[in-house]
């Protein structure tokens, strides 16, 4: 019984070596000889202005969001033209409707001004 778990094992102690052993690395051979230019803080060659914990615009997580949504659309798209010829005129129906769903959505946040940016 446990000598099927074995092949577990080994990938488990392969993972956490190709993860630990070049931190490790790293770590022994890198320099680490720290001054003050190397710590201080950098934003464009002079200080910072600002807190670095400021809020940022909702309309930037949108737009994210967005962005991420259509792209995900493309990810969609790539495997299922690649079977387009397999699947025929079913296939086709449910792309369309599922694209027609997009455009519809697309065009509801245009008109909402979501990806408008003052």
């Amino acid at each position: 019984m446990l000598e099927n778990y074995l092949p577990i094992l080994i990938f488990v102690i392969i993972g956490l070596l190709l993860g630990v052993v070049p931190i490790i690395i790293g770590y022994l051979v890198g320099p680490t000889k720290p001054y003050g230019e190397k710590l201080s803080p950098y934003e464009c060659g002079f200080e910072a202005f600002e807190d670095s914990r400021m809020k940022f615009d909702v309309r930037f997580y949108l737009v994210a969001i967005l962005f991420i949504l259509f792209d995900l659309e493309i990810a969609f798209l790539f495997p299922w033209a690649l079977v387009l010829k397999d699947i025929g005129v079913f296939g086709f129906v449910a792309m369309a409707v599922f694209l027609g769903i997009l455009v519809i959505g697309f065009i509801y946040e245009w008109k909402k001004g979501a990806l408008e940016w003052e």
